[in-house]
């Protein structure tokens, strides 16, 4: 494998030393990046069928992976890594450390060693898929933080995401298809999907639902033949991409593949899933039933997606299912989040000064817009169905019609709808408002062109910050009633509050799962020039600090399991 040579460590931060360009955070509300992203769930829904590799995956090995002879194992889960580098390399650099040293909240602490193995849950870069940014926002920062191993050398193993499936997985299978090494991480996977055999019966099975469409043909005949291998005590890890449970919730087919797979597949081994996995919500998040536990895990790098909209309660798969043949619903208790419900909401008032801040180009097509509409009401004379202003203002109430609607339609869009229509004519009184306050100023009336000169310099500065408050306040309330959540905390761009799962097969055959926070990311990096072979390139000014986003989650080595009857009701098989 290839390793670190004498000379490669860098002497500096710069591009040319590191082999990579740190990229800030992806500014998700830049104009645009929203029409290139809408442009690309269009295609994906309309050609995502032509772009499908995974048909040709079936010539690729098909094996699965053994890790079936070690006493115990230990494994590290990632998801929603590529985005901004001080937030995805704060977690590179912390599951490429030999150990990571966990604070507990009444002040101890305890340490817990690498995974032998690193699974990547799924987005691996944002907000496309290509060899560039693959590079400047994981490759490189993942190189960097262990740019070759001493002793045992881990293995990586990726699930795509959507992200990952924008130009079909072409860049995703070449990173990580080809058993090219990544600095001092191995890769082994030849398909987008695989099979780990892992200690005392347990298997992890990552499937790959390109948009939760369906399972092709080649990779059910993948995981029927590892399946024929599983024994009726063995137990399950399941990974997808998304977090369907819960997504289901207002998608009624959003479960149907996972459900599909666990009977088609799973139940007629009589083995039990006992934990799914997921990332795609950038946040932690465990629903679960005795011994089954549902998992949303995506803190490895993108921006934080709050938890105050989680319901308490799911069924899984939804009531529906019935109707469709699927299993019976199966209600799951909400255990744990991070962060809390209550930071979640003292975070979505923080987007009065960082959504402006991350997002100035969204900010000034704010202002360009009430800036046209204000000279529209300059020009109207009193005359308030002219032209202008009607074409002005029925932009505003489509604009945020469109905002509010969701993608895909789902369940729930008479909600959004009313939301939207809402949403519009605050904008319009402000508009109004900055209309009359700007023809009481003394210099408004000057000749053309000066006029509008002015207007664009003094005037669109003024109420474009004003109009993005007003929009702050709108996602505020709007995220009570579940509207445009997502936008709430992906225009706010915030780093912190990060997580990843370190989970441990241990020599009784029991599995914990280690779920890990990091409330702040470091900001402050320095290469480390006259590090030894193997120690990262960059290391952080200061200790990050790792917490627990909830006490370790143990799973008994025999658990008490419910009958048969029983079991068939419950979506872990």
């Amino acid at each position: 494998m290839a390793g670190e040579r004498p000379g490669d460590r860098p002497r500096d931060l710069s591009p040319g030393q590191l082999g990579f360009e740190r990229r800030p955070p992806v500014p998700w509300l830049s104009p645009p990046l929203l029409a290139a992203t809408g442009i690309r769930v269009v295609l994906a829904e309309l050609f995502g069928a032509y772009l499908d590799k995974r048909e040709l995956q079936a010539v690729m090995p098909g094996a699965e992976h053994h890790f079936d002879d070690e006493d115990e194992l230990w494994i590290d889960y990632v998801a929603d890594a590529g985005d901004g580098f001080d937030a995805t390399y704060t977690i590179a650099y912390l599951v490429a450390q030999p150990t990571v040293k966990v604070h507990r909240a009444d002040g101890s602490t305890f340490e817990l060693p690498r995974g032998r193995v690193l699974v990547l849950g799924g987005d691996e870069v944002y907000p496309v898929a290509s060899a560039r940014e693959y590079e400047n926002r994981w490759k490189g920062p993942y190189r960097a933080a262990l740019p070759s191993a001493n002793g045992e050398t881990p293995t990586i193993y990726a699930l795509p995401g959507n992200h990952d499936w924008y130009d079909g997985l072409t860049a995703f299978l070449r990173l990580f298809g080809q058993g090219d090494p990544i600095g001092g991480w191995r890769t082994q996977q030849a398909r987008s999907y695989f099979a780990l055999a892992l200690p005392h019966g347990w298997w992890l099975f990552a499937i790959d639902a390109q948009f939760d469409a369906y399972l092709d043909e080649p990779q059910l005949r993948y995981f029927r033949a590892a399946a024929s291998r599983i024994r009726p005590a063995d137990r399950i890890i399941l990974c997808a991409a998304r977090p369907t449970w819960v997504i289901a919730d207002r998608v009624p087919d959003a479960y149907d593949t996972i459900d599909y797979f666990i009977r088609t597949v799973i139940e007629p081994t009589r083995a039990t899933v006992q934990v799914m996995l997921a990332g795609d919500t950038h946040h932690y998040a465990r629903y679960s039933l005795r011994e089954r536990h549902l998992i949303t895990c995506g803190g490895g790098g993108a921006y934080l997606m709050g938890t105050a909209q989680l319901p308490h309660r799911i069924d899984v798969p939804p009531p529906e299912s019935i109707t469709k043949g699927m299993s019976p619903p199966t209600p799951f208790a909400l255990a744990a989040t991070y962060p809390s419900a209550a930071q979640s909401r003292r975070l979505g008032w923080g987007s009065f000064f960082r959504l402006p801040y991350r997002n100035p180009r969204f900010v000034a097509m704010l202002g360009f817009l009430q800036t046209l509409l204000m000279l529209a009401l300059r020009t109207a004379h009193g005359r308030w169905l002219n032209a202008p202003i009607a074409i002005m203002v029925a932009l505003v109430f489509a604009g945020t019609i469109t905002f509010a609607m969701p993608q895909p339609l789902s369940r729930g869009t008479v909600r959004h709808l009313i939301a939207g229509l809402l949403h519009a004519p605050p904008h319009v009184a402000l508009g109004i408002a900055g209309a009359w306050a700007w023809s009481h100023l003394p210099f408004v009336d000057a000749p053309p062109p000066w006029n509008i000169l002015f207007a664009f310099l003094l005037y669109a500065p003024v109420i474009a910050v004003l109009d993005a408050w007003v929009l702050c306040l709108y996602l505020i309330i709007a995220s009570r009633f579940d509207v445009n959540v997502n936008e709430l905390f992906a225009g706010q761009g915030i780093e912190d509050y990060k997580s990843f799962l370190r989970l441990h097969v241990d020599r009784d055959g029991g599995l914990t799962i280690y779920p890990l926070a990091v409330e702040r990311v470091s900001h402050r990096w320095r290469a480390k020039p006259d590090g030894e072979a193997g120690t990262p390139w960059v290391v952080p000014a200061e200790p990050i600090r790792v917490t627990q986003a909830e006490l370790a989650i143990p799973i008994a080595s025999d658990p008490v399991r419910p009958s048969r009857d029983r079991m068939r009701g419950a979506p872990a098989g």
